[in-house]
């Protein structure tokens, strides 16, 4: 049996013997896109090309690209696992075009791979072809009919509708027909009973697309309407998982020994045997044999769990895979961490990232699996109490939301528990409520974008702005396109500049601010920031003459001091590893004029002693003065010459190297940097804390900021000095203080203690018999809530059947004890806690809880004190 491996190569020298250059796979976690998370398709990594925003080093290339899917067609993350076929993270096999084949080629080559390579029956493929649109105006893709027509019977070509053949970036942007091809995988038998062509793009689970191959001729605009693109381009992508699974001969993807090392894995952790069926059992190794690979590639480029964003997704996975195991295979104890061995392994030789950084994320994958066994434990008793509270035999939908939303559970899972226990789940109501969630979402996110309007029509209208800010900070240049976009209802404007000195928001760096001056007309440039390779001026208006010469000027002194903290980051980098060790690698930054953020893998909270050392290595750095030396060289290069790389990162050909002293610190870095460290002036770190599992940060501050940090620092010190009336030592002034208020303390605790003794006497000569209860009820002095809280607990040392509510006013605001006895909890069925909530609390307007025997509550309205008392006693 061929191995997927030999596959994967197969394809990269087949295309590289048809003149294609082999890239590497960009990170699945995606930068300066804001339309994207994750590369969730081969082209993301070159959409400035198809965009003509960039030119094309190599004009054919071919690639095995990681993406990650988890909404949109046939990709809910709920169904995943449940199906032989779909995928959280694949790998997508494609070979690129920008501006060279056509259709003629990219069809041919597909079925001379495919059909004589790879040696798939023609019985077995159906091809489909773009049917037109006459709304649109678009006509039947007549070309790649008649190319298709030279290869494959024309009862084999189908024609597709616009949903399945006519593929788009977004609502705007580069668009084409396409062309996919199926395989039919059915066992002979079946084929002879009914023809595989009624069931393409039917969601057989044996009749699969397996190649798409894109034909980008148009541009959408926001009108809907479509403009010719100058150049044309080919954009192919083919499921390696399911190419896997037809050249194997398996019916189902996790078959195939892309997945067959992690299920066997599983399988001799859980002690259970994986049979392949439609169980929740064998469900749940497929999940997870998927699911490990998502969560492992995104934390090894760079993207931690977290409750936002990019972040919320990858926690949104790894939690669905606890819950199967968990719930499915028996399994209470973390089990994904354990399977890190076996990806790593088998990914080495082509995505290598993953291996070299195992350690770290299996220490992030693990905190993360016990932070949710602990949750899934709390939401399984929360189900017990939803189960006893059920009315009408159903579970609202808005529970089975927050059991959802708040504890992980699928709603899968709690209609199956639901079932165990006779109860329906009102799925309609928890529709509701998840869509109204992601309604939410949309609404916080949601950008209106007008198309672009361009001004300059020599051509150069879609290229890359040249970026001069290493050098100026002051140019004349002009507009050569704007657009106005509205984000929660506040409109502002893009331009984008022929030449700017204005650096872009990347690499952890803050985008320039400014000004833009049009025949003497100053328009503010709020920020900057890349949409892919494109540099973006962000401003608040437009101009009267937008196509008037522009001097663009930066704010040098914000980036002055942004350049100082950006240095300062490279030589606290080198440091962290001479003092903590060379595992610490950075996980982000956060560079701007006011201070430093900087995140690395380390496993322990820094001592004072290693902070001071790190503090002490870069001012020494810093007086030494060392030149900042900037050099572009080969990307192989400047690795082979020690320069450290980002995980996550995707690297030109050719990079910008930073080098402050070649044994200290060598790093790729497009950011922008003093001339020598003696501009740095000073550096102080702030704090140092967590971030996630494994995973630190420091903030700190250099030059004027920590200038202004220590004149604050040194203010606060005076202040506290006067306070303790200028003593000579300070420190020694501060531990007397502190032991005299601790004996302060212990005295007033005393005499606090025989007051209360002697309110309790007061209360035990006021109690009544009702109903063969005893009751207190009254209002006391006290000086805090705790007091009262002590005293409505010493009471049952004193009296055995009771219900006490004690009530004080502290400072205007009510507060409220209740005790009762064990015995008249379980004979009179009351309960401290649901009287709080239910009676005492909308009396006083506040709130509050506790136990069945002892609670508290807190409020707004002082006057209500004498009812709260009645209130009780009515209850008996």
């Amino acid at each position: 049996m061929i191995t997927s491996a030999a596959i994967r190569q197969h394809f990269l020298d087949f295309f590289k013997s048809k003149g294609h250059t082999i890239v590497p796979s960009a990170p699945i976690v995606l930068k300066n896109d804001p339309t994207l998370l994750f590369t969730n398709a081969g082209m993301n990594q070159f959409k400035d090309y198809f965009l003509g925003n960039k030119q094309a080093p190599h004009k054919r290339v071919a690639d095995t690209q990681k993406c990650l899917r988890v909404s949109g067609k046939h990709n809910d993350l709920e169904e995943v696992g449940v199906d032989t076929y779909h995928h959280t993270m694949f790998e997508m096999l494609g070979n690129w075009s920008f501006g060279d084949y056509f259709k003629t080629e990219a069809i041919a080559w597909s079925w001379e791979l495919l059909n004589v390579v790879f040696q798939i029956p023609k019985d077995r493929l159906y091809v489909t072809v773009f049917e037109g649109d006459p709304e649109l105006n678009l006509p039947k893709d007549e070309e790649a009919m008649n190319e298709w027509k030279k290869w494959v019977a024309e009862d084999r070509i189908l024609l597709g509708k616009k949903k399945d053949n006519f593929w788009e970036m977004g609502d705007t942007g580069p668009c084409g027909p396409c062309t996919e091809i199926h395989v039919d995988c059915r066992s002979d038998e079946e084929r002879a009973k009914s023809n595989g062509a009624s069931l393409v793009n039917n969601d057989h689970p044996q009749v699969i697309e397996i190649w798409n191959n894109v034909f980008i001729q148009f541009n959408r605009l926001k009108d809907g309407s479509l403009e010719p693109l100058p150049a044309k381009h080919v954009d192919t992508g083919m499921g390696f998982e399911r190419l896997v699974r037809v050249l194997q001969g398996k019916q189902s993807n996790y078959d195939t020994d892309v997945f067959s090392e992690t299920i066997a894995a599983t399988g001799n952790i859980v002690h259970k045997k994986y049979d392949g069926s439609d169980s929740r059992q064998a469900i749940a190794f497929r999940v997870i044999a998927d699911h490990i690979r998502a969560i492992s590639f995104t934390i090894a480029d760079g993207q931690l769990p977290s409750n936002t964003g990019a972040g919320y997704v990858i926690r949104r996975i790894l939690r669905r895979a606890v819950r199967y195991y968990y719930s499915y295979l028996d399994y209470k104890q973390p089990l994904l961490h354990q399977l890190l061995p076996v990806i790593a392994h088998q990914f080495r030789d082509v995505f290598p990232e993953l291996q070299q950084q195992q350690d770290f994320v299996k220490k992030v994958i693990r905190e993360e699996e016990e932070a949710f066994l602990r949750t899934l434990d709390k939401g399984l008793k929360r189900i017990d109490d939803v189960i006893k509270t059920a009315t009408n035999g159903t579970i609202e939908g808005s529970v089975a939301f927050e059991l959802y939303d708040t504890y992980g559970f699928p709603i899968d899972l709690t209609l199956l528990i639901a079932r165990e226990n006779n109860l329906a789940v009102d799925e309609k109501g928890f529709e509701k409520e998840m869509q109204q969630q992601k309604d939410r979402s949309r609404a916080a996110t949601t950008l209106d974008t007008e198309d672009w309007v361009q001004l300059v029509k020599d051509g150069k209208e879609n290229q890359s702005p040249n970026f001069a800010g290493y050098d100026m900070l002051e140019l004349q240049t002009k507009v050569l396109k704007y657009r106005k976009i509205k984000a929660k209802g506040k409109e502002s404007y893009q331009l984008v500049l022929n030449t700017t000195p204005f650096y872009a928001e990347s690499g952890g760096q803050v985008g320039d601010t400014g000004f833009l001056s049009f025949d003497g007309e100053m328009v503010p440039v709020t920020d900057t920031k890349k949409e892919n390779d494109l540099i973006i001026h962000f401003t608040d208006k437009l101009p009267v003459n937008i196509t008037a010469p522009v001097d663009a000027r930066v704010d040098a002194e914000r980036r002055k001091c942004t350049a100082v903290h950006h240095s300062a980051t490279h030589l606290l980098h080198a440091a962290l590893r001479k003092v903590l060790g060379t595992h610490v690698a950075q996980k982000g930054s956060l560079v701007n004029e006011e201070y430093l953020r900087f995140d690395f893998s380390h496993f322990a909270k820094m001592t004072d002693e290693e902070i001071s050392k790190v503090e002490a290595i870069v001012n020494q750095k810093i007086r030494e003065n060392i030149p900042v030396v900037i050099k572009e060289m080969p990307k192989e290069e400047a690795m082979q010459s020690g320069a450290m790389a980002l995980f996550g990162e995707k690297y030109a050909d050719v990079v910008r190297v930073v080098i402050i002293d070649p044994n200290y610190s060598v790093e790729l870095c497009g950011g922008t940097h003093v001339g020598s460290t003696g501009e740095i002036g000073i550096f102080r770190i702030k704090q140092e804390t967590a971030v996630a599992a494994g995973v630190r940060r420091v903030e700190a501050v250099s030059g004027y900021a920590a200038e202004k940090y220590i004149d604050e620092q040194s203010a606060e010190l005076k202040q506290v000095k006067l306070a303790l009336k200028n003593p000579k030592d300070a420190v020694k002034a501060v531990e007397q203080l502190q032991s005299e208020n601790s004996d302060l303390k212990k005295k007033l605790d005393h005499l606090e203690n025989r007051i209360l003794v002697g309110v309790r006497n007061e209360l035990l000569q006021k109690d009544q018999i009702i109903d063969g209860v005893t009751y207190i009820g009254e209002i006391i002095e006290v000086g805090n809530a705790d007091a009262l809280k002590k005293l409505a607990f010493d009471l049952k040392n004193n009296l055995h059947d009771y219900v006490a509510v004690l009530c004080a006013n502290i400072g205007g605001k009510p507060f409220v004890a209740v005790g009762i006895s064990d015995t008249v909890v379980a004979a009179k069925q009351l309960d401290a806690g649901k009287i709080i909530k239910e009676h005492i609390a909308p009396l006083i307007k506040g709130g509050g809880g506790g136990q069945k025997n002892l609670a508290t509550a807190g409020g707004q309205d002082a006057s209500q004190l004498q009812a709260v008392i009645e209130k009780v006693k009515g209850l008996l």
